[in-house]
């Protein structure tokens, strides 16, 4: 299986000063008016710059961060530009309510990440955005199970779609989401399976709850359990434990 790695940051990890964007970013970054978007954009931009730096193994210092491009491609989707060339990795971005999120894989992976909140929605939305499969999932799920699996089936398509490269530019119930089994109580919890298919083409993935924050990730060839990129309070990349039963499903994949 491939490995792929993640880093996530908060507000609080972003420094004031502009110095480690690149000259391109500073500008985009004059271009946008709402305060809040630009606090995301900065954040999710200071994660995937040290993602890439940890994982291309070089420095992080404010010069060599800047250096660092992370430009949008026509579609929308990140590219990793070093040195006015493209960056052997492939990222996927995702923020949300003062986190974010980066996983990272090498050249050729398709690959999406999103971070979703657990929280009460209408029912008309699993109407209007679910599959059939996924609006059956939901039914037979426990009452108390349903909120965080409309947030884990909904994060889900948000990843495939990300992987795709396409965005919420196709419709979503072209996606479906196989969460692969019973919820475990919430809490701080490993990594757990999850597949997906979306017109032809098949996705595995995996996906956690940490308190109200359900984060989810897929690439295409399949992956790893995610490993998790160092920071200051944790300067060892680590590969959560599996329990036996998830192993055994990875391995009959």
């Amino acid at each position: 299986m491939m490995d792929v790695y993640w880093l996530e940051q908060s507000f609080a990890c972003v420094p004031a000063a502009d110095d480690w964007l690149s000259s391109g970013e500073a500008d985009r970054l004059r271009g946008m008016r709402f305060p809040k978007r630009r606090a995301d954009w900065r954040l999710g931009r200071w994660t995937a710059k040290h993602a890439v730096s940890i994982y291309l193994k070089l420095p992080a210092d404010t010069l060599s961060l800047a250096r660092i491009e992370i430009r949008p491609e026509p579609g929308g989707a990140p590219e990793v530009i070093l040195g006015d060339e493209p960056a052997p990795v492939r990222i996927s971005i995702s923020h949300r309510d003062g986190r974010a999120a980066c996983a990272i894989a090498g050249p050729g992976t398709a690959l999406g990440c999103d971070l979703e909140i657990v929280e009460p929605r209408s029912p008309a939305f699993a109407a209007d955005y679910f599959t059939d499969v996924e609006r059956e999932f939901m039914a037979q799920a426990p009452p108390a199970d349903r909120m965080r699996l409309l947030a884990l089936l909904w994060s889900g398509k948000e990843s495939v779609l990300k992987a795709l490269r396409v965005g919420l530019r196709i419709d979503t119930r072209s996606v479906t989401v196989d969460p692969m089994g019973a919820l475990l109580p919430t809490g701080r919890e490993s990594w757990r399976p999850l597949q997906a298919h979306c017109e032809g083409q098949d996705f595995h993935g995996w996906w956690k709850q940490t308190d109200g924050l359900l984060r989810t990730m897929v690439s295409a060839p399949p992956p790893a359990s995610p490993l998790t990129l160092p920071s200051p309070e944790s300067p060892t990349i680590v590969r959560e434990a599996l329990p036996p039963s998830q192993l055994s499903e990875m391995s009959h994949r």
